[in-house]
């Protein structure tokens, strides 16, 4: 499938932690967190829950799950890696480069519609919505790049699923993140923006306008694991904590849907 090749593209810049630091085993200091963007708020909640139990605080990375992955894939170092989809913990599971046993699907999320706060309006998302009309005749629609990032390969396989793809695809704005593409509806750069529903949650300038069938795209899951070069107790003992009841609290508080199964 042509999404699977697009995952070999090079991506952008990677961020600064994969340059700053040399590649090699994690074992000691600090617990490093690659983690989608859309669990930045989340995963910034739980940090000081950690330390109030004695532990050390965790250093943060957050980007694309996809360039993520890359950076893991060059050596950065990481402890544990929180995919925002399968397909980019699957990708590092083929080389070897998570620890399997510890992988766990802790999360779901959903595909939603946002609009500026100002220009706040209902949305009925199905065959046949009328995008021109929406979108204006120079308007964006803001969302992942679908060559790479999570939301924006669910956003094709659910704009292609309803039969907007054809109308929708000259108009994309590929951001390089989640939260790069709630910042352009924000900016009020692009009129749409199609988010995950805790982003929006997160957000002061967009309200939901309308969500995605959850039949039209893949479910929104989050596979959190331990990352081989960073395989240490307390990394393992971290992802426990993710999956505990103080976690989960947390989690939902901030609109996510906890998996089923996912002890």
């Amino acid at each position: 499938m042509h999404r699977r090749t697009a995952l070999l593209l090079p991506l952008l810049a990677l961020p600064a932690i994969a340059r700053a630091q040399g590649a090699g085993p994690v074992t000691d200091g600090p617990i490093t967190v690659f983690a989608a963007a859309s669990l930045t708020d989340v995963l910034k909640d739980l940090d000081p829950v950690w330390q109030k139990a004695g532990n050390a605080p965790l250093r943060l990375s957050f980007a694309a799950s996809s360039t993520l992955a890359r950076q893991i894939e060059a050596g950065a170092p990481a402890n544990l890696f929180a995919s925002a989809d399968e397909q980019w913990a699957d990708w590092l599971a083929q080389r070897n480069l998570i620890v399997p046993e510890t992988r766990r699907d802790l999360l779901t999320n959903s595909l939603v519609m946002v609009v500026p706060r100002d220009q706040a309006k209902k949305i009925d998302i199905k065959p046949g919505l009328d995008l021109a009309a929406l979108l204006g005749p120079d308007g964006k629609i803001a969302t992942g790049d679908p060559a790479h990032v999570p939301a924006g390969i669910y956003a094709e396989q659910a704009l292609k699923k309803l039969g907007l793809w054809a109308a929708a695809e000259p108009h994309l704005a590929r951001a390089d993140s989640v939260r790069s593409a709630l910042l352009l509806v924000e900016r009020g750069e692009a009129p749409i923006g199609i988010v995950y529903a805790t982003d929006a949650g997160a957000s002061e300038g967009v309200v939901i306008a309308g969500t995605f069938p959850e039949d039209s795209h893949d479910p929104v899951t989050y596979p959190f694991a331990v990352v081989r070069s960073g395989d240490t107790p307390d990394a393992r003992k971290l992802l426990a904590f993710f999956a505990g009841p103080q976690a989960r609290e947390a989690f939902i508080r901030r609109g996510f849907s906890i998996k089923q199964n996912s002890n």
